[in-house]
C-alpha cells in the first residue's frame, strides 16, 4: 500500500463519525450523502489494511485501532486547518465550526447567553455545544475547547483561568429557623449536609480556620451531581450546602438562601478554558477566548462585592 495514496476527504469522513458517533449525523456535517461518506471510511480501511469503526445499534464506535488512528488524524487535520486560518486571519475572517463542553449549571445559567451574543457578533461561526458535569476527554471527543471549573490536573492541554469561582455556605431561613445557624464549621457536625456527588467528599467542607485547613463532617441528607439541584434542595429547606456563587446568587438576592460563616473562606477555585494543543491558533478560537475573558473576567458580575473583598 502506497500511504500517499489515503485520501484526506475519506480520512476526514472517518474522524467526523468519531466525532459525531453516527454515520448519519456525520454526513449531515460534511453536507454529503450517508452512502458516499460510508464508501470513503470503507475505503479508507480497505487502504490502510484495517478495521477503524464497529457499528453499533446506537451508531459508531471507534475500534481500538481506530481511536488511535483517530487521536493521529484529529490532529493532523486541526493543524491543517490552522493553516487554512492563516490565510483567513488575513481578511479578519472569523467562521468555521467550535465543538464546546461546559458544566451543566454554568452552562446553562452564563454561557448560553454569553454564547448567543457571540455567536450574534460572529454570524459565520457555528457552535456545536455539549453541556456535562463530567469531566470529558477532549481529544477523543473531538471538541475544540472545554469550560472547566476547579483546579486543574497537570496535562498537555492549553488552559486560560479567565475568573476566579468562589464558594458559599447556604441554607433556607426555615431550615436555619428550626435547626440553628452554625457559629463556627465544627457546628455543621450537628447539620444535615447536602453534598455534590462530583467531588470527593473529602475535598467539601474544608475551611479555613486560623492558620490551618479544618475538615467538617456532617449528616449527608442528600447527594446530587447538579448544582441546581442541591441548590432547590436547600431552598426547600433540606439542609445546609456549599455552591459556587454563580448558582447561588441569585436565590440569596431573592431571600431564599443565607449565607453561612463568611469569617471562615473556603478555597477558591478558577474558572478556566481548556483547550487540545494547536486548537487556539485559529482565529475563531482566539475569538472566542477573548470574549468570553472579558465576559467573565477579571471579577465575575455574579459576585456580591463582599465575596470579592472590594466592600
Amino acid at each position: 500500500m502506497e500511504r500517499s495514496s489515503v485520501d484526506l476527504v475519506d480520512v476526514l469522513a472517518f474522524v467526523r463519525v468519531v466525532q459525531t458517533g453516527a454515520f448519519a449525523r456525520a454526513a449531515e456535517r460534511m453536507d454529503i450523502s450517508k452512502s458516499i461518506l460510508s464508501r470513503r471510511v470503507a475505503r479508507l480501511e480497505e487502504q490502510l489494511g484495517a478495521k477503524l469503526l464497529t457499528r453499533t445499534a446506537q451508531g459508531a464506535q471507534p475500534t481500538d485501532i481506530g481511536q488511535a488512528y483517530y487521536e493521529r488524524a484529529s490532529n493532523i487535520l486541526t493543524d491543517l486547518e490552522a493553516a487554512q486560518e492563516i490565510v483567513a486571519d488575513a481578511v479578519t475572517q472569523i467562521a468555521g465550526p467550535i465543538r464546546i463542553t461546559a458544566p451543566l449549571s454554568f452552562g446553562t445559567q452564563h454561557l448560553a447567553p454569553a454564547l448567543a451574543d457571540f455567536a450574534r457578533m460572529h454570524p459565520k461561526v457555528e457552535l456545536d455545544v455539549s453541556l456535562n458535569d463530567r469531566t470529558v476527554d477532549l481529544l477523543g471527543g473531538g471538541y475544540d475547547m472545554a469550560v472547566r471549573i476547579g483546579n486543574l490536573a497537570d496535562s498537555a492541554l492549553i488552559a486560560r483561568r479567565i475568573a476566579p469561582v468562589r464558594g458559599v455556605v447556604v441554607a433556607s431561613p426555615i431550615y436555619l429557623d428550626a435547626r440553628g445557624r452554625p457559629g463556627h464549621p465544627r457546628d455543621l457536625a450537628d447539620h444535615d449536609l447536602l453534598f455534590y456527588a462530583n467531588i470527593p467528599t473529602y475535598e467539601q467542607w474544608r475551611f479555613r480556620v486560623g492558620n490551618r485547613w479544618e475538615h467538617v463532617k456532617g449528616h449527608a441528607r442528600f447527594r446530587a451531581d447538579n448544582g441546581e439541584m442541591l441548590r432547590e434542595a436547600a431552598c426547600a429547606g433540606l439542609g445546609i450546602v456549599i455552591l459556587p456563587s454563580f448558582i447561588a446568587s441569585a436565590a440569596i438576592e431573592a431571600g431564599k438562601l443565607e449565607v453561612l460563616l463568611r469569617d471562615y473562606p473556603m478555597e477558591e477555585i478558577g474558572l478556566h478554558l481548556v483547550m487540545p494543543p494547536g486548537r487556539a491558533s485559529t482565529a475563531r478560537i482566539r475569538a472566542l477566548i477573548d470574549f468570553l475573558s472579558q465576559r467573565f473576567g477579571p471579577e465575575p458580575n455574579w459576585d456580591p462585592c463582599w465575596m470579592a473583598g472590594k466592600c
